[in-house]
């Protein structure tokens, strides 16, 4: 995939951007493939929120602090998913208090939560884990297993567990800052990416605030071939410019055309 000419949607203070905190050594082993980053990306997009960034980073509690750390002083939310269970490598929650320099202990809460779905009796330990929250930390709701993720400053800590990262972010996302939506339209060009890229680019110049990308393909019976996709909160410049662009479209079919 490739993209001919991205401009910048916006880049004033007033976008509201995230980015996402990816942890645990068996994604980066690849022993558990992420399901979360793209279904996190495109729920932010229908919100109004920019994702701009996403890092993944082992279980080790000095790289996880320094992301954090790093993320949330760029962009307005840094949403985590991962290492907020039971076991021992699970530090998410460590790490995130340390990164805000604030004490992390249970939090009388969360076992509330807990204890709606799991005996007293069995609330052990390794359990007890996971209703350790940062002090001053909201807690996420999780429909699913109860134990909670936290948002703390503008890290919202979520499981890895995509049905439960899911939920959370059903929960979280009612108290977001959330900014204009992203329109986009999205066409064949009919095409080849070589033909579309220099004409495409002179369009681009006279829509600076719409972003254009130019995405080849391959097409049963046709062969090489693009897709593009034109994206803007403005629907009149988004009109201005798909016009613009299928028009440039025209003249190229024209001189492929005349070529045969």
């Amino acid at each position: 995939m490739s993209q001919t000419e991205a401009s910048t949607i916006e880049t004033t203070d007033s976008a509201v951007t995230a980015a996402i905190l990816v942890i645990g050594d068996e994604i980066l082993s690849g022993r558990t493939k992420d399901k979360n980053i793209g279904y996190i990306a495109e729920y932010l997009t229908n919100i109004g929120i920019d994702l701009r960034e996403v890092r993944v980073v082992p279980d080790i509690e000095e790289e996880i602090v320094a992301a954090v750390n790093a993320l949330r002083s760029r962009y307005t939310h840094v949403f985590t998913t991962g290492g907020i269970g039971p076991t021992h490598d699970d530090i998410t929650a460590d790490s995130v208090a340390r990164a805000f320099g604030v004490p992390i202990d249970v939090d009388e809460r969360a076992v509330k939560l807990l204890l709606e779905r799991i005996p007293k009796a069995d609330l052990n330990e390794a359990r007890l884990r996971m209703a350790r929250i940062p002090e001053g930390a909201d807690l996420i709701e999780n429909s699913v297993s109860k134990a909670p993720g936290f948002s703390i400053g503008n890290v919202h800590v979520m499981a890895g567990v995509p049905t439960i990262m899911q939920a959370m972010l059903d929960a979280v996302t009612p108290r977001l800052k959330t900014g204009k939506k992203i329109l986009s339209r999205s066409f064949p060009a009919r095409a080849k990416e070589g033909d579309v890229a220099v004409p495409l680019r002179a369009v681009q110049e006279h829509f600076p605030d719409v972003s254009m990308g130019s995405y080849p393909t391959f097409e049963e019976g046709v062969g090489p071939t693009t897709n593009l996709v034109l994206r803007s909160r403005d629907q009149t410049r988004l009109d201005e410019a798909e016009a613009a662009v299928k028009a440039m479209l025209e003249q190229i079919h024209i001189r492929l055309a005349g070529r045969a």
